[in-house]
C-alpha cells in the first residue's frame, strides 16, 4: 500500500517521497528577481527537511510578466549563476527541486514592469487588477517561445524538473477561460483554440528541457462566475496527459475567486484535501500522475488519499513555512498534524520586505502587528 513515505517516480525522475512542496512566493529575491542568500537558506532547510520534491516559487519568464516584489526571474542568461547556486545546494543537501514558470499576465501593476500597461489573452477588466492590453498574436507566439527558453536555463543550471503555472488566473489559466479570453485569432473562441496556448507552451517547454520531467499547476475550476470549470480544463487535462506530461498537480481558485487556492480555517481532518473531488475526475480522464495540493495538514489524511489511488503525490506549501522540516518530523514517529493554523498571516509578512514567515513565529511580530494591524 502506497503511503507518504514510498518512494516514487515523476517521469524519469525518482523521489524518495510522495511529498511535495508547493510553490509558494518566497519573497526573497532581489528587486530584479536574483537569487539571494536568504532564498537559497529557505530552500536548502526545505530539502534538509525532507522533502521529496521542491517547487520554486512562480519564477517569470519576461519582464512584464512579473507580479510582485522578491519574485525570481528567468528570463535571460544574467540570472543562471544564482540559480545554479540554488539548485546545487539543494543536491548537496540531498533534495531534488523543480522551478515553477511563469507568465502572471492582467494579474500584476504598472510598477512591478517597468510602468507598462499589464497583458492578458483580452482587454477585459480584471476585478483586482484593472484592464490589461490585449496581447497580438505575434506576442502570444514570443511568450509561448520565452516559456522554451526558460526551461533551456532551467536545464543548463541543474534543476530536476519544470512546472508550468497553469493555474490561479496568471496567463495560462487566462487563456483557458471562457470569461477572460474573448479573442478572435486562433488562441480563442472555441474550446479546442482556448486550450492552444496551453499546449503549446508545454511543447515548447518539452521541446527545450531535454530529458527532464515536465509538470503543470492546473486550476481545475476557477470559482468565478462565467470562466474556467472542469468542462473547459478536463479536456486539456486528457490532452496533456495524451501528450506526455509527467504530471498534472490539481489546483482552483485565484485572487478573484470565490474560493481562493490557500483557504483559511482548516481545523478538521474534514477540511483537508479540499480539491480531492477535482482530483478525482481529473484521473479518470488521464493516464499521468496525479498531485494533489490544497490543505494538507494531517498524516492520516495524506496517507488516505495516497492509498485511495486517486492521487499519486500530495503537495503542501502553509505548513512548511512554519515547519520546514515537518517531513522529517513525521518521519521520526510524531505524526501529530502540521503545526499550521491556516491563518494565512504567512502572506501578510511579506509586507515587511523579509520574505515569507510564519506570523505566529515570526521574530518582530510585535513590531510587525503594531505597523501593519
Amino acid at each position: 500500500m502506497i503511503d507518504m513515505f514510498t518512494p516514487g517516480k515523476l517521469g524519469s525522475l525518482e523521489l524518495k517521497n510522495r511529498l511535495v512542496r508547493s510553490a509558494v512566493w518566497e519573497g526573497m529575491a532581489d528587486d530584479q528577481g536574483f537569487v539571494t542568500d536568504k532564498l537559497v537558506t529557505c530552500i536548502r532547510r526545505l530539502a534538509e527537511g525532507g522533502m521529496g520534491l521542491i517547487i520554486l516559487g512562480y519564477t517569470y519568464i519576461q519582464p512584464n510578466g512579473r507580479q510582485s516584489p522578491g519574485q525570481t526571474a528567468i528570463y535571460n542568461d544574467d540570472y543562471l549563476p544564482g540559480l545554479r547556486k540554488l539548485t546545487d545546494t539543494v543536491h548537496k543537501a540531498g533534495g531534488r527541486i523543480s522551478i515553477q514558470l511563469v507568465h502572471v499576465g492582467p494579474q500584476t501593476t504598472p510598477d512591478m514592469i517597468h510602468g507598462k500597461t499589464p497583458v492578458g489573452p483580452s482587454a477585459i477588466k480584471h476585478p483586482l487588477f484593472g484592464t490589461p492590453r490585449e496581447l497580438t498574436t505575434a506576442e502570444v507566439k514570443r511568450i509561448i517561445e520565452d516559456f522554451g527558453h526558460s526551461a533551456k536555463r532551467a536545464k543548463t543550471v541543474g534543476f530536476d524538473a519544470i512546472q508550468i503555472h497553469g493555474a490561479h488566473g496568471y496567463l495560462v489559466n487566462q487563456f483557458i477561460s471562457p470569461r477572460w479570453n474573448q479573442r478572435s485569432d486562433a488562441y480563442g473562441g472555441s474550446p479546442e483554440n482556448r486550450m492552444r496556448f496551453a499546449t503549446e507552451v508545454y511543447r515548447e517547454v518539452r521541446a527545450n528541457a531535454n530529458n527532464l520531467p515536465v509538470f503543470i499547476k492546473l486550476n481545475l475550476d476557477d470559482f468565478i462566475k462565467g470562466s474556467t470549470t472542469p468542462a473547459d480544463a478536463l479536456p486539456l487535462a486528457e490532452k496533456l496527459s495524451e501528450m506526455g506530461i509527467d504530471a498534472i498537480e490539481v489546483s482552483g481558485g485565484g485572487p478573484a475567486s470565490r474560493k481562493g487556492p490557500a483557504r483559511i480555517k482548516i481545523r478538521t481532518e474534514a477540511d483537508e484535501a479540499y480539491f480531492i473531488d477535482l482530483a478525482r475526475q481529473t484521473r479518470k480522464v488521464t493516464t499521468c500522475p496525479i498531485i494533489l495540493v490544497g490543505g494538507f495538514r494531517s498524516p492520516r489524511v495524506i496517507d488516505q488519499v495516497l492509498a485511495s489511488g486517486d492521487v499519486d503525490f500530495v503537495s503542501m506549501a502553509r505548513p512548511l513555512i512554519r515547519e520546514p522540516g515537518l517531513v522529517n518530523r513525521w518521519r521520526s514517529g510524531d505524526l501529530t498534524k502540521a503545526k499550521c493554523i491556516s491563518c494565512n498571516g504567512c502572506f501578510k509578512t511579506l509586507a515587511y520586505g523579509e520574505g515569507i514567515q510564519c506570523l505566529v513565529e515570526y521574530k518582530d511580530k510585535e513590531r510587525y502587528e503594531k505597523k501593519y494591524t
